[in-house]
């Protein structure tokens, strides 16, 4: 084999592994990407029910009920539309009703949404943008102080 013979079949090889590799990252990856969804977004989209999703929106008053030891329900809502979740573990501090937050888990067959993560921030700040752009349009919005 000449040089020339040799360095093609080198860089034919390095490709072929990088191929693999990136094939074999994006397919890991595939199973921990999320979507952000309102519950608006949620009930329009076509969840499977082991698709891992991030829910945002505001914990409705009055509607947040502890359960025994850490079970807690709550009501999550974008003003339109609204949808139960459950969750089973320490809420944040900083959880708390008319609160904008950020859930992840699947959504159960019978529609009630089962979080495993919850996060919460002292404002609506936290929000993704198409969520905080929908509150100040319906004037729910509240800036924060400076």
């Amino acid at each position: 084999m000449t040089r020339r013979t040799n360095r093609l079949i080198w860089i034919g090889v390095i490709g072929i592994v990088l191929a693999g590799a990136v094939g074999l990252s994006m397919f890991a990856l595939r199973e921990g990407i999320s979507f952000a969804l309102s519950p608006s977004e949620l009930k329009a989209a076509s969840v499977g029910p082991k698709q891992k999703v991030r829910l945002f929106g505001l914990v409705e008053e009055g509607s947040v009920n502890r359960g025994n030891g850490l079970d807690v329900s709550f009501v999550l809502t974008d003003t339109d539309e609204t949808i139960k979740v459950s969750y089973t573990n320490i809420l944040p501090d900083l959880f708390r009703e008319g609160q904008g937050i950020i859930t992840e888990g699947v959504l159960g067959a019978d529609g009630t949404f089962m979080a495993d993560t919850v996060l919460a921030k002292h404002d609506e700040n936290y929000m993704p943008e198409g969520m905080a752009e929908k509150l100040k349009e319906k004037g729910v919005w509240k800036e924060a102080a400076k």
